[in-house]
């Protein structure tokens, strides 16, 4: 699916205006959804403008979809994108057949969760799917270009709720005049003054002293009523005919406080303008820009430990994808494209060019600098032959000695090769392009267009077969064909990537697509790489194997297990060089006690979980509360007089005596009520694999500590609660057995081997929880990447919560449901080990969340806080729909109208519903509604309260 979002994050309707030969073939190529991509081209010969031809798509969708309401009623259906993608595509040729909106874009060699088969249109789509989750309901129409590629680094601003929204980028004046231009007053920047279309420098020297001004970058949200008076506009006075009418350089010149066009109805539209915060702007409209847009986006990151791969290209300015080539590159061939080509050893290359459709052969070809070629598939089984020049404009009539073709004038090109053309008004349409019947027959009158006028059986070829025009070769070429080659191709790139991983980019690819790419075509999986490979590299490649061979149906559980162990084994291996020597740090008659707060995370979650975090850190927002005026969890560590070490749980009414190593190592045992603290006093040292001494057994170190140990628990919070019990639960076990023994470990050390437990246990997961406990209060927690991941905090102010008028509304409610985080867990992080797209972006989001709702907590702003509380959980839902189990979305139904946002805490399914009410009113009224109806017999609000201490260690 192009879409990066899943379905339960954002739907949305795609409204396409593509070639006429692709719109019949675009679902089957680019494999998506009948019902939510809706595709047409322009009518044949008209001219109808961007403005028109907005009209014209959305006129076709709604007769197709239902044709018996109105503009207005459907208009205000369902959010949508509009995209511009119909061009003749004069300027960059290789592209035409199959529509530049279809461009495949190499893979960024600084990013991870990439496609091999990534196109502009995929790269497009996240963006403007953002803006529209993120714009206002009033907002329904998003329209943009689709040769182009818009980045942003930053997050979106909020979107106002106007008429017609613009984005817009600050750039170089230069630049801006050749675009169209928002120019505001400077006391009023987010309001337009006016638009202009290219203007002069010199016009834009004089707005400068007095305006602003942004360069358009094509993306426009129009409300409902703007689009209906765009389609009006559309129109002739009588309502009968379309005409052509562009949006940009009419419609937008009748928008702003001073318009440029007078028109009343226009002239009264509401117009925001926002810069487009951290963008960026590519433009793919040209073969020259095909490649400097390419490589500007390559090059944005430069820091050479973002970058995985270790190839160093001779020249930067070359891009090879989707290719076959047996010859050896060069820095001369600077300027170079070749894709869904195959390129042999007799071929001889230059500078400058874009080689796309080649299919196999054994041609000898010298091909001079600036010459392109493009191979078009026609029929069943024939090839066109379309070389042109690197800078060709395709315009122009062939008298005019201005008009050229690969290079030169298209009749001294003619002439030199003894052939003569009948006159032509445009050279889109002059029959210049050959079909042949085979590739030997391609490559011989290939030959003779490019480099050898004097091959007299290319000539002949030329001269004997049909010949079509460029805009002939977009409508009659056979998409299928040149789809399938070009899946070929990557086909038999796979296994050449997987091998050359130290200088390619497989493993910071989407992997989970890859997967499906290997056992689609029955390639044969990556060997396993080696102990001397990175191991985070190691990592992939043992999850990449599992889901190859689970999509094969073949058993893949053993290679999972491996890649969890091996990150287990990274983590375990950063305190395992650190030995403890633990001592009898108190009286014989003391008792250690410790107990810990819970914790909610309010946004971030999952960004702190390995793998991802160590490769791209985390922010979470969290906070750590008390229940009912007490810290749940506690543990109390005193002497034993026997040599052993006594485990008891007052909550589970269990007991166990662990006499030797063995039992001590059992820890990993699943079910075992005694699990975190056998793992802690492991990472205390009382095994022989983290002890700084040597002894014979358990009891011999026992006996030279001094005494035995008595450790008993207190989790007095239901299981599965979803407020991080285990993980705060262990660093609580942690802290006190520290205190104990002498180990002077602080907060952070806590925490950090709270992580490490987590792994001995094999039961995964973050840092998040048991910093959230351990440390008091409202803070964020972020993290940087590598395996040593101790957050730094930033302790936020706690008004929201403790302020009288807000105290109220922060609900604690026990849903009775419980579950556990391990599958749900688990599903998650094979997502991060395989680099999927879908969880990297949403995880991307949820850490720029994260940074938001910091703000709305540092600004006291409780109403954007409660509704960033729901879209927390909207994230979460996308991420894994386990998350919200049917009768958590009947519960929250019942109160959804008196809550601003809501979420479970933890990673979801069950335990607490944490609930941010609108006012004390409405927490009232969720108070009555829920104790008057419970979903279950154990359901019940619990009082919450901030923690002002964390995790607190005290003696008798």
């Amino acid at each position: 699916m192009i879409s990066s979002f899943p379905d339960t994050y954002i739907n949305m309707k795609k409204l396409l205006s593509l070639p006429p030969n692709l719109v019949n073939s675009f679902h089957k190529i680019a494999k998506v959804n009948v019902d939510e991509w809706f595709c047409t081209s322009d009518p044949v010969g008209a001219r109808l403008g961007s403005g028109g031809g907005t009209t014209w798509l959305i006129e076709a969708c709604r007769q197709n979809e239902a044709p018996q309401i109105s503009v207005k009623e459907w208009l205000a259906k369902e959010k949508r994108i509009l995209l511009h993608a119909g061009g003749q595509s004069r300027r960059l040729p290789g592209y035409a057949p199959s529509g530049k909106i279809l461009t495949p874009i190499p893979v960024f060699r600084w990013a991870r969760g990439q496609k091999l088969s990534q196109n502009l249109l995929s790269l497009q789509l996240p963006l403007y799917e953002e803006i529209m989750y993120k714009a206002p309901d009033s907002l329904h129409t998003l329209i943009a270009s689709g040769d182009v590629y818009i980045r942003n680094s930053e997050p979106l601003q909020d979107i106002p709720e106007v008429d017609v929204v613009c984005y817009g980028l600050w750039v170089d004046p230069a630049l801006a005049t050749n675009h169209g231009v928002f120019v505001s007053d400077r006391q009023t920047p987010d309001k337009l003054d006016f638009m202009l279309q290219k203007p002069s420098l010199d016009d834009l020297g004089k707005l400068a002293q007095t305006h602003l001004f942004l360069m358009d970058i094509g993306v426009w949200l129009l409300s409902d009523r703007a689009m209906e008076l765009l389609m009006k506009h559309s129109y002739t006075a009588d309502r009968k005919t379309m005409k052509s009418y562009d949006l940009y350089s009419e419609f937008g010149l009748a928008l702003g406080e001073h318009p440029r066009i007078a028109d009343t109805e226009l002239n009264q539209l509401s117009v925001a303008i926002l810069p487009l915060e951290g963008g960026e702007f590519y433009h793919y409209g040209t073969s020259r820009e095909l490649i400097s847009s390419t490589l500007a986006v390559q090059n944005l990151v430069r820091d050479q430990r973002a970058i995985m791969h270790r190839k160093v290209k001779p020249h930067p300015a070359m891009f090879v994808q989707n290719a076959a080539i047996d010859l050896t590159l060069t820095a001369e061939n600077s300027e170079l494209w070749i894709e869904n080509s195959y390129i042999g050893k007799n071929w001889k290359l230059d500078n400058r060019h874009i080689l796309t459709g080649v299919p196999a052969n054994n041609w000898e070809l010298d091909l001079p600098s600036g010459v392109c070629i493009d191979v078009v598939p026609v029929g069943e089984q024939d090839w066109a032959a379309r070389p042109y020049g690197f800078n060709d404009p395709f315009k122009g009539a062939s008298d005019d000695e201005k008009t050229l073709f690969m290079g030169c004038p298209v009749i001294q090109w003619g002439k030199d090769r003894g052939v003569t053309f009948e006159p032509f008004d445009d050279l889109q349409n002059a029959p210049l392009f050959p079909v042949c019947k085979n590739t030997d027959e391609l490559g011989l009158v290939i030959r003779w267009m490019v480099s050898e006028p004097g091959l007299e059986n290319g000539r002949k070829i030329w001269e004997t077969s049909q010949k079509m025009s460029a805009n002939e070769l977009s409508d009659y070429a056979n998409l299928d064909r040149l789809f399938a080659q070009r899946e070929k191709f990557r086909y038999a790139n796979w296994p050449m990537l997987a091998a050359n991983h130290e200088k390619s980019v497989f493993y910071q690819l989407d992997l989970a697509d890859a997967a499906r790419e290997f056992a689609g075509g029955n390639l044969a999986l990556p060997e396993v790489l080696s102990s001397e490979v990175p191991l985070m590299k190691r990592i992939h490649n043992r999850m990449f194997r599992a889901r190859v061979l689970q999509l094969e149906g073949k058993p893949y559980e053993e290679e999972q297990q491996d890649a969890f162990s091996l990150l287990r084994e990274g983590l375990i291996g950063s305190v395992s060089r650190e030995k403890q020597s633990p001592f009898l740090n108190v009286y014989r008659d003391q008792i250690v006690w410790g107990r810990s707060p819970v914790r909610i995370d309010l946004a971030g979650g999952w960004t702190d979980t390995p793998p991802y975090c160590m490769y791209a850190g985390g922010n979470v927002v969290n906070v750590a509360i008390e229940l009912n005026g007490q810290p749940p969890l506690q543990v109390y560590v005193k002497p034993s007089k026997e040599y052993k070490i006594i485990l008891r749980s007052i909550d589970l009414g269990a007991m166990e005596v662990v006499s030797t190593w063995d039992e001590l190592h059992d820890y990993k045992k699943i079910g075992s009520p005694f699990s975190i603290p056998k793992a802690a006093l492991a990472l205390a040292g009382f095994v022989p694999e983290f002890s700084a001494e040597h002894y014979p057994s358990l009891e011999d170190q026992l006996k030279s500590f001094g005494c035995g140990l008595e450790v008993t628990l207190l989790a007095a919070i239901p299981a599965g609660s979803g407020l991080g019990t285990s993980s705060i639960l262990a660093a609580t076990v942690l802290g006190a057995i520290s205190d104990f023994c002498g180990l002077a470990w602080d907060k952070s050390k806590i925490g950090y081997r709270t992580l490490i437990l987590e792994q001995l246990l094999t039961t995964g997961g973050g840092w998040q929880d048991q910093y959230g406990g351990v440390l008091h209060g409202l803070k964020l927690l972020q993290t940087g990447e590598g395996f040593n991941q101790n957050p730094s905090v930033r302790w936020l102010p706690e008004y929201l919560f403790t302020d009288s008028q807000y105290q109220g509304c922060h609900l604690l409610y026990y849903t009775g449901i419980t579950r556990t985080a391990k599958n749900i867990l688990a599903e998650i992080v094979q997502g991060m080990f395989l680099n999927s797209g879908t969880h990297l972006h949403l995880l991307s989001e949820m850490k720029t969340h994260a940074l938001d709702m910091f703000e709305a907590i540092q600004c006291g702003n409780f109403e954007t806080y409660g509704k960033l509380i729901a879209k927390t959980w909207e994230q979460k839902k996308a991420l894994d729909s386990g998350t919200n189990p049917p009768a958590v979305e009947a519960l929250i139904t019942q109160i959804k109208e008196y809550a601003l946002g809501y979420k479970l805490p933890g990673a979801g399914g069950g335990g607490y519903l944490y609930i941010v009410a609108k006012d004390p009113d409405a927490a009232l009224q969720i108070r009555r509604q829920l104790t008057a109806s419970p979903h279950n017999p154990n359901a019940r609000f619990v009082e919450m309260s901030l923690s002002d201490k964390g995790l607190q260690i005290s003696r008798s």
